[in-house]
Formats: structure tokens, C-alpha cells, sequence
């Protein structure tokens, strides 16, 4: 199995899945980090639900000037497009949110390997950073998907830290 991956995690605005508000993706190489992306993002009519700010926090206000999805798109597809993607719950919510995103602003979806590590684990995100003593700033996306990275390496490899 390649070293090679993309962990990706991503908050919606709403319970719409086109809504993403926040993106967080790290890129390894070779066992070791070799970028981090955290992006807000400007969801459809900036428009959230109470619900969901009370989960991670952002607001209308964070992202009233943030780029929409179609410009983040440019940023982080060549991550995705023929990769090993990662995401934990991933099956159930990131790769739906992404492909919904992508049909909500008419762009086609990428080709890619799709991992999930709930599935590997079956064990929720904050419950599995305790156990591995991975750091949790649950619910930001760019932490959310460095522990999903650590999760992972720690699957492919048996080791329990990711190189950074």
C-alpha cells in the first residue's frame, strides 16, 4: 500500500452537503507531511444553521469574504484528482460533500481511491485521537484531518506518529 495520500475533512454551513464553510487537507508523501491546507469557505448565500455553528464555531461573519468552493476547487483538486483520498466518516459524509459541492457548481467529479478511516477502525474521530494520544481540535477541518492522516499512516505502517 502506498505512503502516499490525501486526508481531507471538510465543515458545512448547513445540512445541505454543497455547504462547505471550511476545508482542511494534508498531503503525504513518502510517510511524511508535505503540505497542509486550511481554507474557509464562502457556502452558497453565506447562509448557516445555529446547529452547526454551535459545532465548529464559524459563522456568517468568518465568511463573508472567503472564496467560494468553485476557487478552492483550483487550489486542492490536484490533491484529489487520482489520488488516495482519506477522510474519516468519509464514506457517509466528506466524499458525498465533495461530490455534491462539485454538482452544485457544475464541475465535474475527480477520479479517485476512497478511504475512510471510521471504516478501518470503526470507532469515532475524538474516541480513536484519545487512544493513539493523536492532538484534537475537533471539528476544525484542518485538524480533523491531521488526525485522520495519523490514523491512517498509523494503519499502513503500524507506527504511530506521522512524520511532519
Amino acid at each position: 500500500m502506498s505512503s502516499d495520500y490525501t486526508a481531507i475533512d471538510f465543515e458545512t454551513a448547513q445540512g445541505k452537503r454543497y455547504s462547505i464553510c471550511q476545508v482542511g487537507l494534508i498531503r503525504v508523501v513518502n510517510g511524511k507531511i508535505v503540505k497542509e491546507i486550511s481554507r474557509l469557505v464562502r457556502p452558497p448565500k453565506n447562509y448557516y444553521w445555529n446547529r452547526f455553528i454551535e459545532i465548529h464555531g464559524i459563522t456568517a461573519k468568518d465568511t463573508e469574504d472567503a472564496p467560494n468552493f468553485a476557487e478552492i476547487w483550483k487550489e486542492i483538486e490536484s490533491y484529489i484528482r487520482n489520488q488516495t483520498v482519506v477522510a474519516h466518516n468519509g464514506m457517509a459524509f466528506d466524499f458525498p460533500v465533495l461530490e455534491k459541492t462539485l454538482e452544485f457548481y457544475n464541475m465535474l467529479p475527480p477520479s479517485y481511491t476512497k478511504r475512510c478511516t471510521y471504516k478501518i477502525y470503526r470507532k469515532n474521530l475524538a474516541s480513536l485521537c484519545d487512544e493513539y494520544q493523536i492532538p484534537l481540535n475537533h471539528h476544525d477541518a484542518l485538524s480533523d484531518a491531521r488526525a485522520c492522516a495519523q490514523l491512517f499512516h498509523f494503519h499502513i505502517t503500524n507506527s504511530k506518529m506521522l512524520l511532519s
